[in-house]
């Protein structure tokens, strides 16, 4: 390992560990809130990022995107995620909910329902700059998320379509594992 590196190794490191941190500690006083009997759901606000959130953006301005332009957005799936999003969806499969259940599958755990993981990409796009129209996105899944994963989404523009729609490679990657693979067409209007 060079000298130069190393800092950066040890810098990513620190970060991952620190985020992690971070999220238990955070998930921890949730539940303890939530077993005192205080309203620990967080209201959505427009706009808003949260600090176990990461985003990253390789353009701020819509009229100055283009080809190889790039946005990431990570997050770990927690057990709140995926049952809110079996409550909000209606999809109560026992792979998802059902510890025992799960068990005895292929998978040998419950894990997060393939839609969840890939709005992942939908909140990635969202951080693209002008008000983002999704058009179509087509995926294909390769594995299994398990709940308590930290996963990305990965957007690239690959082509400009003219009139400020775009097509972008759509990846979800957990580790360094591919979890969704696809693309997505969107067009970026004025707010």
């Amino acid at each position: 390992m060079s000298s130069e590196s190393k800092p950066s190794t040890l810098t990513d490191a620190w970060v991952r560990n620190s985020t992690y941190f971070l999220d238990s500690v955070l998930a921890a006083n949730r539940a303890t809130l939530a077993a005192l009997g205080v309203d620990t759901d967080e209201e959505v606000i427009a706009g808003e990022e949260r600090p176990e959130w990461t985003v990253e953006l390789t353009e701020d301005r819509r009229d100055a995107l283009s080809v190889g332009d790039r946005v990431e957005f990570s997050k770990r799936l927690t057990d709140d995620d995926v049952r809110s999003f079996a409550d909000a969806s209606g999809d109560t499969n026992p792979l998802h909910l059902d510890e025992e259940y799960a068990e005895g599958t292929m998978f040998g755990e419950r894990i997060a329902h393939g839609t969840l993981v890939s709005g992942l990409i939908s909140a990635a796009l969202a951080r693209l700059p002008g008000l983002v129209i999704y058009l179509s996105q087509d995926v294909e899944f390769h594995n299994p998320v398990s709940i308590g994963d930290r996963v990305t989404a990965e957007c690239e523009i690959v082509e400009d379509l003219g009139e400020n729609r775009y097509r972008l490679r759509t990846t979800i990657k957990n580790g360094e594992e591919t979890a969704i693979d696809g693309e997505a067409v969107v067009m970026l209007d004025e707010p």
